[in-house]
């Protein structure tokens, strides 16, 4: 069998029936989910001050089109010359899915909720993450939604009702205006328009699943005492945000979809991907956010970035640099 084909959701539950089997049920009872010594190969532990944060892989998938879904054209020969010289392979580009969930006193709060289940093994496994750290639906009592697309939407709705049935749903205004417009606007982007009919009918239909419980923010809006602004960020789409989420004297800044690789767009920031709504204020917004985080040296998160996600922005001559933290599993 294809190491390829199994996918994590299957490892986890095979994993844990084997040492149930080897040790018996105590072994595992006496390490119950979410305890310091818990592992999973999906789910990572970490902290931001007081706030218990997890990294929560929801897909393992390629993107087959690899750089033929990056813009410029003319810069594809760079583009392949930066992968090169980084022994990152031709063809097909990785897309991570890591969902960032905290949890402080009473809160539960998710910052979006990648595909949702789909019957495909390769993708929706943020409620076996979930389960795994002992948190279960009625328990999420916020979601924060940086945009519509399918892999952030789609998982806060589940057979045809909200999938956190508890959670506040916030989203920025700019966002649900543009997809609940009369013609949602995609003349500047490059993707695929054959589509876009299907991917609106999807966004609105989960939109209206989700109005009892949708909330906007605005820009600039702080919830939970400070302890999560939003930030608004467009070009990927109209109403894209960042989170920035803060405890104490520790801070991380949830990047969103500002970056899909971990190598193309820090080397240089004017490169877009095909899925930008609008790429030219893309690359501003990118900008901004670049040199702010790599000016403070300020701890980010990468929804798209590799798994878990964790890592700062390092200046890297007239361009950047992606710089991953390394993993330290608690003790």
């Amino acid at each position: 069998m294809d190491p390829s084909s199994l996918s994590r959701r299957g490892f986890v539950g095979g994993s844990l029936a084997g040492l149930a089997a080897a040790f018996g049920p105590t072994a595992l009872a006496q390490e119950k989910p979410g305890s310091p010594g818990f592992r999973s190969p999906f789910v990572y532990p970490f902290r931001i001050g007081e706030v218990e944060a997890w990294s929560i892989s929801d897909a393992n998938l390629m993107l087959g089109e690899g750089l033929d879904l990056m813009w410029p054209r003319e810069a594809h020969p760079r583009m392949a010359e930066v992968m090169r010289a980084h022994g990152e392979p031709g063809g097909p580009l990785p897309l991570y899915v890591n969902v960032l969930v905290l949890r402080h006193g009473g809160e539960v709060i998710l910052f979006d909720a990648g595909f949702g289940g789909r019957g495909n093994p390769r993708l929706g496994w943020l409620a076996d993450g979930l389960a795994a750290i002992g948190i279960t639906p009625d328990q999420v009592t916020a979601g924060f939604l940086s945009h519509a697309h399918a892999d952030h939407l789609n998982g806060f709705v589940a057979d045809g009702r909200p999938a956190f049935p508890h959670a506040a749903f916030h989203l920025l205004p700019e966002e649900l205006a543009f997809w609940r417009g009369k013609d949602p606007d995609f003349s500047k982007s490059k993707r695929n328009k054959q589509q876009l009919p299907g991917m609106i009918r999807e966004v609105r239909r989960n939109f209206d699943i989700l109005e009892p419980v949708t909330s906007p923010v605005k820009d600039g809006d702080q919830l939970f005492g400070g302890l999560v602004t939003v930030h608004a960020a467009p070009g990927h789409t109209a109403g894209h945000a960042c989170f920035r989420i803060r405890s104490g004297d520790d801070e991380l800044l949830h990047l969103m979809d500002l970056a899909h690789h971990h190598l193309l767009m820090f080397a240089d920031p004017s490169w877009t991907i095909a899925f930008d709504h609008d790429p030219g204020t893309s690359v501003i917004t990118r900008g901004k956010f670049w040199s702010e985080a790599a000016g403070r040296r300020t701890r980010c998160f990468g929804f798209h970035l590799p798994w878990p996600g964790l890592g700062r922005i390092l200046p890297d001559g007239e361009g950047y640099r992606w710089w991953a933290e390394s993993w330290r599993w608690p003790a």
